[in-house]
């Protein structure tokens, strides 16, 4: 992962343990007070925001725990494009040119440019250099792609 996904996963992590669950304790204890826990709806409630907010708990810390962070920015820019750069490519049919960070799939957002690098695009862009013709299969039909520039940033 990039060290923003990590940061990112750090700070979920953080805000999960020390302002969320201790919100849910509250909300367990509170409707535990409303009487027989059999028909009461809010002690379910709370109970499921519990066990699904330990889940992601869990899995966030152990994506941590065996993941490995990559800084781009250490590596000696060969205009090769590998995880972590952010890579501008030109459709071939249309002037429009497109910006792409390659992120691991946890930070991948489509909206802010960063594509997951297991997703097609990233898989065919992956390995190339700047200038090279990448053809790609969309559910529109074939694409062709002009790698303009790669940057480790």
């Amino acid at each position: 992962m990039t060290i923003e996904g990590e940061s990112f996963l750090r700070e979920e992590l953080q805000r999960l343990k020390f302002k969320e669950r201790p919100r849910v304790v509250d909300a367990i204890a509170t409707a535990r007070e409303f009487g027989d826990l059999k028909e009461n709806a809010e002690y379910h409630a709370a109970k499921e925001e519990q066990s699904l907010m330990e889940a992601r708990i869990k899995d966030i810390e152990i994506k941590l725990s065996g993941s490995q962070v990559i800084d781009v920015t250490k590596i000696t820019n060969s205009d090769k494009v590998i995880f972590g750069t952010t890579v501008t490519i030109k459709d071939m049919q249309d002037p429009q040119s497109l910006v792409y960070k390659i992120v691991g799939e946890d930070e991948a957002n489509a909206k802010e440019g960063k594509i997951s690098v297991l997703s097609p695009l990233a898989k065919n862009l992956i390995g190339k250099f700047e200038g090279d013709i990448v053809k790609f299969e969309t559910p529109g039909g074939s694409k062709e792609y002009e790698i303009t520039l790669v940057e480790y940033i």
